[in-house]
């Protein structure tokens, strides 16, 4: 068990996923987290403005971004689960995370598609497609809590206790 736990905290390519004990994945989350939010504030915002426009526009091009940067991090993230031993918990996990973010990831697509189809660039954002950015909000919101447990709960990726110890010696 502690060739496992220590086979999940090392990548098989650091120059790509991080070096020990700091990984990009959690790094590069943070654009599409922050882009796929944003959206969904622009949108409901759009609802209540005269002349919303310029919160449609930002909302359809911060899907864009999300989207970006959410197949930056899968291909790092992609990295970090082939560090983990299959067949364990952390692995099992590790896959629901996964497919909870590739889910997400494929329906802002499909909703960036959709807004560019609809062509109502000075209206407010539809409901249909406000609706799509609620789901896949809360579906992120699983797939954060998923990956906080890979890290948290699981270490991977973590550097052991050895190593943390560094930064509370005197």
């Amino acid at each position: 068990m502690a060739n496992e736990l220590q086979q999940a905290k090392r990548t098989v390519s650091a120059a790509l996923a991080g070096p020990y004990g700091h990984p990009f994945h959690p790094i590069l989350v943070t654009v599409p987290i922050g882009a796929w939010v944003a959206s969904v504030v622009f949108d409901i915002a759009s609802r209540f403005v005269a002349g919303p426009g310029f919160l449609t526009q930002g909302s359809l091009w911060l899907i864009a971004i999300g989207v970006l940067g959410a197949l930056a991090a899968a291909m790092v993230g992609f990295l970090d689960l082939f560090a983990i031993p299959t067949g364990t918990p952390a692995f099992r996990t590790g896959l629901t995370h996964m497919g909870l973010n590739l889910t997400v990831t494929v329906g802002y697509g499909a909703n960036f598609l959709w807004r560019r189809a609809a062509d109502t660039p000075d209206g407010p954002v539809g409901m249909g497609p406000l609706l799509l950015s609620v789901v896949c909000l809360a579906l992120l919101t699983a797939a954060g809590y998923l990956g906080g447990k890979l890290a948290y709960r699981y270490g991977v990726r973590v550097a052991d206790e050895a190593t943390q110890a560094d930064g509370f010696r005197r």
